[in-house]
This record gives structure tokens, C-alpha cells and sequence, in this order.
């Protein structure tokens, strides 16, 4: 294996790209078709809509049935997963794909069979996975968040552009009807020039905020099944403990990036498109209960944003651990927030969504129906059905690119978790943007490229 770039390579690299690295895609650039590379290895180029994809699926237990199933019209050629126990139902699902523990192996021994990858992995092995898959020149989806660190992101993004491969992050409500219309009422002014952006989820429902697990009087028995070793990956070595596995790894910082991590690439999404946001100019973070370790227990993450164009500078701020915003002026108390959603408050009016973005409205509701009459018409292209797996597969059979390609979803991706490098930091960072750099914190930089375990860098 290739050992990682040093920082100063790292920030020559980015710097040599980073305005179209950071830039966030107009809608008609999000739309434009790209041909894709010709695929190395001796795989066949998938050509027309009638032709199946032949997919190798990496990660197939929990979130990873998302792909089998939202891929279950292609072929698929392939299941990798560290756990033969999580996968069950995928392999019986395809037997006559072939099974792997080993993403490396699988590329060694069937890259010519492959035309696309799908990566729904822990958020620590994301990148490694992902890179492997774009050297060999396949197409490429990767579960939110792209990456687990700002440095992957950046790497990510212009190894995909050069390459000229199909890519799209799992942040489905990108596909979604309502993304579409915050961004085409925003355009059209339905709330004002928004100057405040209020997000919040209900995450984590995992624990976070713990220390290591003690193995002095207990030493848990890792299942015949795993394979520790491949799960752990690039992470620093340590026992097996099932407070890492299968599901409590995002409350661990060495492996998941946390409730800003998991749900910020969907909550913040639409939020992040219709305004432009780009990247921040700084971010500061506090929250509870947290180590070195671990994510905190609940934290609020605020993100400020310059002018663009003739949009006026914006103040972002995310709550998580059952946090909330309190009511903007003009929104009534008695108002339901959904469990997980986002509040842009401009000097217009006030604008709610959910989630995913399948409920967007004006608020309060009278203000709504006022607007409907004389709603915008439609300017931006809608993704059939709002299904961001068949988006993608039509961007990998020549259509037009998906829209949270890499392009997107990468400069997104270290937006979001500057949040992460922020809380780690504990006090306000500002951002060099350019050079992918904390400028007044050299200590906080070691948070946005981490070192990798010997043996398993890209």
C-alpha cells in the first residue's frame, strides 16, 4: 500500500483545485451530462437504458439492503461485507453473486467483471473503499457522509471528476420533490433574503460520550463470523468490544463522525443547495458529555456563511441530542417542529421542512396558503419517482449526472464536518478554505486529515 500524502502534498494537491473542489454546482451544472470513462480492467462499458449494471455491493448487512434492493434490477455480481452473519440476507438474495470480506481481493480477482460499486460501509472505511473502486474505474455510490474526514472529501471529489466515473452520495432526499421547490421559492423570493438557517434531528439514538470499554474484568468473545481485522480497517487497532459493533461504531469517533455526521448530510442538504452555502468562514461548536473518544451527548454547531452573489451572509446553526431551536419571531409557539427538520427565517418570512424535505412550507400555515395561489412554476429538472438509486443508474448508462455527485456532495461533505473538527477543537475555527486548512488552530488540522493503520492506506 501507497503510505498517506504528507500535508504539505495534501495542500498543494487541493490548492491546485480547490475553487472548483468548493464550488457548489449551479441547477444547470447539476444537470449537465458527462460521458463517463472508458472502465479499466477489461470491463465492458454498460451502454443504454435496457442494459443491466453488473454491481458489486460492499457493506450488504443493515444500510447496505438499501442497495440490494434499490438495486435489485441490475446485476449484481458481488456482496463484500466484513460479517457473513449481517449479509445473510443479501447473499441468499443473490447466490449467484459472488462473496468477499475482502474489498482488495474483490477487486484482485473479478475488477473486470464490475462496472459499478456500491458503499455502504461504516463512515471510517468510506473513503478507502470508494478510491479502490474509481482506480479501477467503476462507478461509484457512496452511503452519507461521503467520508469520514475533510481530506477524503477533497480526494474523493477530484478522483471521481478525473476519472469521469458515475458517483452519488446516499443523501436520498436530494432526489426529493420538496428539495426542489425550497430551492425554487427561495429564487423566487418567497421568504426574502434568508439571513438564519435552524436545523435539528433527533440523533443520536445510539450512546455517545463514553469512554473506551474496560476489558479488565469482562473480555467480550468476538463472533466466529467478523472478521476484526477488515472491519477495523484504517482505524488505530484495539480489541474487539460490541459497543463498536454492529450499529453503536457512529457514537466513536475513530470510526463514525456522531449525530452531525450521520444526519447532517440529510437535514442540512436542501438548505445547502438553495442558498449556494459553499463553505463556511468559521464554525464553532459546543456540546455535552464528550472525549477525546467519543461525540457529545447533545451539541450545538453554528456554521457562518459569507454573501453570495446577491445573497446576504448566514448564520447556520444545528442542534442534536434533543435540542431545538426556539420559535423565530412571527413562527407561533404552538407550532410542531417534525422530529428532524430545518427553519430558514429571512427578512420575509419563515420556511419549514422535514427531514428528507418531503414537506416544505411556508409558516405559520396562513402565510402558506397566501402563497400557494401564486407558487413558482417549475425551473428545475425532477428526478422520476425521487429515486436517488435509479438516478444514479441512469447517470452510469450515460445519463445526466446525479445530483449529489461528487462534484456536490463532496464540497457538502467538508462542509458538514468542519462541524465535526469544530467540536473536537472546542472553540471557534476559521477556515482556509483554498488550502483545506484551520487557520488559527494549527492543533485542529490533525482533525481534518487523520493518520491511517499501517497496511490499509490508499
Amino acid at each position: 500500500m501507497n503510505a498517506p500524502l504528507s500535508r504539505r502534498d495534501f495542500v498543494f494537491r487541493s490548492s491546485l483545485a480547490s475553487a472548483a473542489a468548493l464550488a457548489v454546482p449551479t441547477v444547470l451544472a447539476a444537470q449537465a451530462s458527462a460521458p463517463a470513462a472508458a472502465p479499466t480492467d477489461g470491463a465492458a462499458p454498460a451502454e443504454g437504458p435496457d442494459t443491466r449494471l453488473r454491481v458489486a455491493i460492499c457493506g450488504a448487512g443493515g444500510r447496505g439492503m438499501a442497495a440490494v434492493d434499490g438495486l435489485a434490477s441490475e446485476n449484481i455480481v458481488a456482496i463484500c461485507d466484513v460479517d457473513e452473519a449481517r449479509c445473510a440476507e443479501a447473499v441468499a438474495a443473490h447466490p449467484q453473486a459472488r462473496f468477499f470480506r475482502d474489498y482488495r481481493k474483490m477487486f484482485e480477482s473479478m475488477a473486470g467483471e464490475i462496472d459499478a460499486v456500491t458503499v455502504s460501509t461504516p463512515d471510517h472505511t468510506h473513503f478507502q473503499i470508494a478510491m479502490a473502486a474509481i482506480q479501477h474505474g467503476k462507478h461509484v455510490f457512496v452511503e452519507k457522509p461521503l467520508t469520514h474526514s475533510i481530506w477524503e472529501a477533497r480526494e474523493l471529489t477530484l478522483a471521481a471528476r478525473k476519472a469521469g466515473v458515475a458517483t452519488q452520495m446516499g443523501n436520498q432526499g436530494h432526489a426529493n420533490e420538496g428539495t426542489r421547490l425550497m430551492r425554487e421559492w427561495i429564487q423566487a423570493g418567497a421568504i426574502g433574503k434568508v439571513h438564519t438557517v435552524y436545523h435539528w434531528t433527533n440523533r443520536p439514538i445510539w450512546p455517545q460520550g463514553m469512554r473506551a470499554p474496560d476489558h479488565s474484568k469482562f473480555i467480550p468473545v468476538q463472533p466466529k463470523t467478523l472478521d476484526w481485522d477488515g472491519w477495523l480497517g484504517v482505524a488505530p487497532d484495539r480489541p474487539y468490544d460490541p459497543a463498536y459493533v454492529p450499529f453503536n461504531w457512529r457514537g466513536w469517533w475513530d470510526f463514525g463522525t456522531g449525530a452531525l455526521g450521520d444526519m447532517g448530510c440529510h437535514v442540512m442538504d436542501a438548505v445547502y443547495w438553495a442558498l449556494d452555502l459553499g463553505a463556511p468562514e468559521w464554525v464553532e461548536a459546543a456540546g455535552t458529555e464528550y472525549n477525546d473518544q467519543s461525540p457529545p451527548k447533545a451539541s450545538v454547531v453554528t456554521y457562518q456563511y459569507g454573501a453570495r452573489g446577491d445573497m446576504p451572509p448566514v448564520k447556520v446553526v444545528w442542534y442534536d441530542g434533543g435540542l431545538k431551536p426556539a420559535y423565530p419571531k412571527g413562527v407561533p409557539v404552538d407550532t410542531v417542529l417534525p422530529e428532524s427538520g430545518s427553519l430558514l427565517v429571512g427578512d420575509g418570512g419563515v420556511m419549514m421542512s422535514d427531514t428528507y424535505n418531503s414537506s416544505v412550507r411556508l409558516v405559520p400555515e396562513e402565510k402558506m396558503r397566501a402563497f400557494a395561489p401564486n407558487r413558482p412554476p417549475r425551473s428545475i429538472p425532477r428526478v422520476e419517482g425521487g429515486d436517488h438509486f435509479a438516478e444514479w443508474v441512469r447517470a452510469c448508462k450515460g445519463g445526466d449526472k446525479a445530483g449529489s455527485n461528487f462534484d456536490y456532495a463532496g464540497p457538502f461533505t467538508e462542509a458538514v464536518l468542519l462541524g465535526v473538527v469544530a467540536l473536537r477543537a472546542r472553540h471557534r475555527i476559521y477556515w482556509d478554505a483554498a488550502n483545506a486548512r484551520v487557520t488559527n488552530d494549527e492543533s485542529a488540522n490533525q482533525y481534518v486529515r487523520r493518520p491511517y493503520r499501517p497496511g490499509w492506506g490508499v
